[in-house]
């Protein structure tokens, strides 16, 4: 089996699970999210390189997206 784990801190752990929330829909079951302080930490594990290759970069594209909305939501709001 292979693994990577992926953390990314964030302002603060209500960003951090505001962002979980956004991609956690999209987790199979072999990727588990958890919030760690103000990082959101998500562990995939695949049968094969390039099948974990594949689901990091969907995971990161999501995550990024996830990311940007909130930003450019927050920043609307203030």
């Amino acid at each position: 089996m292979k693994r990577a784990t992926i953390r990314t801190t964030h302002v603060d752990s209500d960003t951090a699970e505001r962002l979980a929330r956004a991609v956690r829909p999209d987790n199979t079951d072999e990727m588990h999210t958890t919030i760690e302080d103000d990082a959101l930490v998500t562990t995939i594990e695949r049968e094969t390189t390039g099948g974990l290759q594949s689901t990091v970069d969907d995971y990161v594209v999501n995550l990024s997206v996830a990311a940007q909305l909130s930003d450019h939501t927050t920043t609307n709001n203030t």
